[in-house]
């Protein structure tokens, strides 16, 4: 197989991809209801449904057009050979082969979000505004986001100019070495994630003591959860939308909790949609979740190591000789099947998840409560009711709303209720 065989492969798979997620995503958007689900009646008027469906189409739109702008964008890298001349221009900065693709990686990473800046701004600043959605200034969107360009050098840097230096210096032990490097880095992120990232862009404070706080302790003391950590975070500075999660392993378990989840929803809703959460750690989802992880990147940098020995596969990118960098870009496109293949298959595991999470809050908690507070932010969040099928077969990580509230209906009540 010569070069220009391989470009258009790639040029093939991108557009492949593009054309059938655009296809769900019309779907998705096509299927709605035109009057209020009946299980939602309680929670939404006429009114509210509209903003709901208006907000569904808005996000629909934007999303197609932000697709199909960087997906050109990506077509005409490779028609033109536009990673080679950021190879280039790499190479001219530095012979250095392991900066080289620090700078070639800076280029791309830094250059892409410029490029959809714009669209970044309009999502912010018009459609959540538009919606009653954002809380966020300004002022606070440049500072988070200049914040995030200096993780992204600080962390994605030091991160990528490891595995770079081990891929030059140890080839024939790359994808084991590497393998080690970047579980070691996920176990860090997830055990100090709230303590170290989270600070940077929101306020943590501990949940004062009161009634809450009491209700959350007694409920993890019941199901025999270890927890004493329980923070709020000042959400509602940037969205009005309502969230809580967990965070960290053994003793650096957290809850989390939005102030504007606290705002809106009642003690026991709180405790209830916690309560989901507990589920997925009693069932080790977390755990699994994680092994799962480690074997798939294990075997994403073996196939690495492989792949990027070929010639072709750079002079497909329009480089001569291959070297890291345009290895792993080409791999990333290459490989893009099989990933969401892979994506496809952890969603529906995780839709199982869910679906054992929310048992375990409908038979540890109050599943009246659970159904209110799931209700509740669906309204708040204005999520989708009604998903298309195939759009939740391939790109739901949690099942559809309303199959969530009759499956716990079920558990809590039985059929004929």
């Amino acid at each position: 197989m010569d070069a220009m065989t391989v470009k258009w492969i790639m040029i093939a798979i991108i557009l492949v991809a593009y054309i059938f997620d655009t296809v769900l995503v019309i779907l998705n958007l096509k299927h709605h209801s035109p009057q209020v689900p009946d299980e939602f009646k309680d929670v939404y008027d006429a009114d509210k449904y509209a903003k709901n469906q208006q907000y569904k189409k808005a996000n629909t739109i934007f999303s197609l057009v932000k697709t199909s702008y960087t997906t050109l964008i990506i077509v005409l890298m490779l028609i033109f050979d536009g990673f080679a001349i950021v190879d280039r221009w790499a190479f001219a900065i530095t012979s250095n082969p392991v900066w080289a693709s620090l700078v070639f990686f800076a280029i791309l990473t830094f250059g892409l979000d410029i490029l959809t800046l714009p669209f970044q701004i309009y999502d912010t600043f018009v459609i959540e505004e538009k919606f009653g959605f954002n809380k966020t200034t300004v002022k606070t969107f440049i500072t988070d986001k200049i914040k995030q360009w200096l993780l992204t050098i600080i962390i994605g840097g030091l991160l990528l100019y490891i595995i770079t230096l081990i891929y030059y210096r140890t080839q024939v032990y790359f994808w084991l070495l590497a393998w080690a490097v970047v579980v070691a880095f996920q176990i860090f992120i997830s055990l100090f994630y709230t303590d170290l990232i989270v600070p940077l862009f929101n306020k943590l404070t501990p949940l004062e003591d009161g009634s809450l706080r009491q209700k959350i302790e007694e409920y993890a003391q019941k199901v025999g959860y270890d927890l004493k950590d329980i923070y709020k975070i000042d959400s509602s500075r940037r969205s009005t939308k309502l969230n809580a999660y967990f965070s960290g392993w053994g003793k650096k378990k957290k809850i989390v909790l939005y102030d504007t989840l606290i705002d809106k929803l009642s003690e026991d809703e709180i405790v209830s949609v916690l309560a989901h959460e507990v589920g997925h750690f009693k069932h080790k989802h977390v755990l699994k979740g994680v092994i799962l992880s480690i074997i798939i990147t294990g075997a994403y940098l073996y196939l690495f190591q492989i792949f990027s020995t070929s010639d072709i596969i750079a002079q497909a990118m329009g480089v001569a000789k291959t070297n890291f960098h345009i290895a792993l870009t080409a791999f990333g496109i290459l490989f893009s099947p099989i990933d969401f293949v892979l994506s496809t298959i952890t969603n529906i595991f995780s839709r199982k998840n869910e679906y054992q999470a929310d048992e375990y809050a409908a038979t540890t908690a109050d599943p009246g409560m659970f159904i209110s507070a799931l209700k509740k932010l669906s309204v708040e969040n204005l999520s989708n009711l009604t998903p298309h099928p195939l759009y939740v077969f391939f790109e739901y990580s949690h099942p559809p709303l309303l199959q969530r509230i009759e499956r716990i209906r079920t558990i809590a009540y039985g059929q004929d209720n």
